[in-house]
């Protein structure tokens, strides 16, 4: 059992009996009395989204999940490959599934497959990902007085906010979490 106020985006829970994953999750205080924990849940099996209210100290259950490590091959139309490394089987999983993960994805990449009751649901990517940088505007002299950055492009189609001295054609590596840049690698 999970307390509410320890939900995250992306954890897999079971409300009703059923496995969901948690969108979003908003916290709300009332004066003179209990939080209130709004969360949007998305159904692992049927993919429907609903909203739905906790208060402040409710406990949910925390669906039993199986991790395998796996490398990721190829991605074919709107469908993303998979191989466990333990037995080299195969699994595809379509953008949906994937949702925002597919931004970090690169050939030959590490990570560990989703298993719910024995039906692949999704992946679990490395905390920082290494990913090169395709567009970006050149850098000016003075621009650092701002402080802000400027936008780049990914390999992957991902865009990011990063500091003016990383050109095109450079590495960096960018938190899977938030999706924000990390360093340059």
């Amino acid at each position: 059992m999970i307390e509410v106020g320890d939900l995250r985006k992306g954890m897999i829970i079971l409300v009703d009996g059923e496995p969901y994953r948690v969108i979003d999750v908003n916290k709300h205080h009332m004066a003179m009395g209990r939080g209130i924990i709004r969360t949007k849940l998305k159904s692992v099996k049927t993919g429907l989204v609903r909203d739905q209210n906790f208060n402040s100290g409710d406990k949910v259950e925390e669906a039993d999940l199986t991790f395998k490590p796996a490398q990721y091959l190829y991605k074919d139309g709107d469908h993303y490959y998979f191989m466990c490394l333990d037995d080299y089987e195969q699994y595809s999983l379509s953008e949906e599934e994937l949702e925002d993960a597919k931004w970090y994805l690169v050939e030959n990449m590490e990570l560990n497959l989703v298993f719910l009751e024995g039906q692949v649901i999704g992946v679990q990517l490395p905390n920082v990902v290494t990913l090169k940088v395709v567009e970006t505007e050149p850098a000016f002299k003075g621009d650092t007085v701002s402080g802000s950055g400027k936008p780049a492009i990914l390999e992957t189609g991902l865009r990011i906010t990063v500091p003016f001295f990383v050109e095109a054609g450079e590495y960096v590596k960018v938190d899977t979490r938030t999706g924000e840049y990390v360093e340059r690698a």
